[in-house]
């Protein structure tokens, strides 16, 4: 079968709520075959392979962007200990490097995420360290207890699954390949969602939806995803990187003061607001001095014909 035919017949799968095993089973295949081509150990991949061997996490500056790669292929990008931590301190620094203004999250080998490692939990629970207060130290996947200041972008290509959902939950937007499968995957196998599932699911899609897929534990394609609010972009398949690269670039074209007051108004809005009038009054606290900084300088700028008729540019 052809990989266009693979995809083809998961998706029919998968919008006519077939059983997750027959669903799975065709993804399976699929991302067999996306990962020999696109991995990065593959025969062809060359010198590329010898910069990522043996790293769990990878990332690369592209001017005022950062992509930080899983680098787990062989396991589906299932997440261990050592990536959990190093994953962590990517995006730490990311957001405290004042040079840098969105990042990128993806998975090397054809697929996002497809969890917690599952072996390393069967057979190391000794050497497990779990912390649980959640104001403290790294979660289970990593990084999914922080705040970041600054946009993330997940670019999720095959499996996105269990704590590798969790994971795309904690980007700001999910850009996701047309063959990518989402799903509470750990249902299955009584592991619970302990990295936000159960708490930024239901503010993304609603409760009833969020629902759905927590206590069903199925799988949901890219068209579904995107029905619900989950997926932000469906591109092909191969381009979900790219997509999230422009996207990203983007965005940091745009007055970086002025957009990230305004994401961390609607941020705590959803999560720490505990009345309206108070989300108001953050809102004018944050947004205020944005006048001064940046604002002025953008009114000069329209005033002086840009921008005008309807014409957007996100370059200045």
């Amino acid at each position: 079968m052809t990989l266009r035919a693979c995809q083809s017949t998961t998706r029919a799968l998968l919008a006519r709520n077939l059983s997750w095993r027959a669903a799975t089973a065709l993804v399976r295949l699929l991302g067999k075959k996306y990962s020999e081509k696109n991995s990065p150990y593959s025969t062809t991949a060359g010198k590329e392979s010898e910069k990522v061997a043996g790293r769990t996490v990878v990332k690369e500056r592209r001017g005022s962007v950062v992509t930080v790669a899983i680098n787990r292929p062989e396991v589906r990008n299932a997440v261990n200990q050592e990536t959990a931590g190093r994953l962590l301190d990517e995006l730490t620094a990311f957001d405290s490097d004042p040079a840098l203004t969105v990042a990128v999250l993806h998975g090397n080998g054809g697929n996002f995420c497809a969890g917690y490692d599952l072996k390393e939990l069967a057979h190391h629970t000794a050497s497990l360290k779990l912390e649980q207060d959640v104001t403290k130290g790294p979660a289970p996947m990593g990084p999914s207890r922080l705040v970041l200041s600054k946009p993330l972008i997940a670019a999720v290509s095959g499996y996105a699954v269990a704590g590798g959902l969790e994971l795309a939950l904690l980007a700001d937007l999910r850009v996701v390949e047309e063959s990518a499968v989402m799903g509470v995957f750990c249902r299955r196998f009584g592991v619970p969602l302990i990295d936000g599932g159960t708490v930024r699911l239901p503010r993304l899609i609603g409760l009833s939806r969020a629902m759905d897929l927590i206590l069903t534990g199925r799988p949901i394609g890219a068209q579904e995803a995107l029905a619900f609010g989950l997926a932000n972009r469906v591109v092909p398949d191969g381009q979900a990187l790219q997509a999230a690269l422009e996207l990203a670039e983007q965005i940091s074209t745009f007055p970086q003061q002025c957009m990230r007051a305004d994401r961390s108004s609607a941020l705590y809005s959803v999560y720490d607001a505990p009345s309206f009038s108070l989300a108001l009054q953050y809102e004018m606290d944050h947004g205020a001095p944005i006048i001064q900084t940046e604002s002025v300088a953008g009114a000069t700028t329209f005033s002086s014909g840009t921008g005008r008729g309807g014409k957007f540019s996100s370059k200045r």
